[in-house]
């Protein structure tokens, strides 16, 4: 009985992780705490098949005969189109927010606003840019290493969302999917799946050499770091998390840990 009920919870946490963070088929059974918090820390779970699906599709292009250019337009569409983009929006959200300079109540509404102002354009293009930019830079110099930079980006910005969901990171709103998921998520078993994602991407990346798997690791580690700081950052200024920001999380995280792949390559 006991084995049938952590069965379960199991499956409630990867169909909550699947079914809120992909637009794959499916179906989420449960929307309570404890559905939430498995959900949470499955995310990087989640991070892993799109990150697959990412660097499939780049590799395919450089097999077909493509450039690493448009490998790595292909491997930054690919979250987006799995998302539907809500992780984009989310992060220019919370950049028109944390660029109005105005109260917290205020800034919370032109993020829920549906258009984009100046300071989300403007990150937009810039973080796109600086993903394809590093995802380019590390097909050119080997298929491997661009697959698994797009495979390990995708992982971390979802294990940003199991950090991000731990005990004692409040919710700015009552309602919404940040309000449904923040500090469901006990901080020992964040840092242990934050430990284990960490172990888990070096591993990945010693099959190109033992300085690939150090690297790889540490821009695990960045990612989450620079992620850590913008939470930081959005917690003070809105007086908690909302979906958005959990957007933006997730897509820093991704970004900062493709860039860290390119040093040193």
């Amino acid at each position: 009985m006991r084995t049938s009920s952590v069965s379960s919870a199991v499956s409630d946490g990867l169909r909550f992780a699947f079914g809120t963070l992909t637009v794959l088929p499916v179906r989420v059974r449960r929307w309570d705490r404890e559905a939430a918090r498995g959900g949470m820390l499955a995310a990087p779970s989640a991070g892993l098949v799109v990150g697959a699906g990412a660097a499939g599709l780049g590799v395919l292009l450089l097999l077909l005969g493509a450039g690493p250019l448009l490998a790595a337009v292909a491997s930054v569409a690919v979250p987006a189109a799995l998302t539907r983009g809500l992780h984009l929006d989310g992060l220019a959200d919370t950049a028109d927010g944390l660029g109005s300079g105005k109260p917290a109540e205020d800034a919370l509404r032109i993020m829920k606003q549906s258009d984009i102002g100046p300071f989300g354009v403007l990150t937009l293009v810039l973080v796109l840019l600086a993903q394809v930019a590093a995802l380019a830079q590390l097909y050119d110099g080997s298929w491997a290493r661009g697959a698994l930079a797009a495979t390990v980006s995708a992982t971390t910005a979802r294990l940003a969302l199991t950090l991000s969901a731990r005990t004692g990171v409040p919710a700015a709103r009552p309602e919404g999917l940040g309000a449904a998921v923040a500090g469901v998520v006990p901080g020992g078993a964040a840092l242990a799946v934050a430990a284990v994602v960490t172990v888990a991407a070096g591993a990945a990346g010693a099959g190109l050499g033992g300085y690939d798997a150090v690297r790889t690791a540490l821009a695990v580690a960045a990612g989450v770091a620079v992620a850590e700081l913008l939470l930081r950052r959005c917690v003070r200024r809105f007086g908690g998390v909302t979906g958005d920001v959990f957007g933006a999380v997730a897509e820093t995280a991704a970004t900062v840990a493709l860039v860290a792949l390119t040093l040193g390559a």
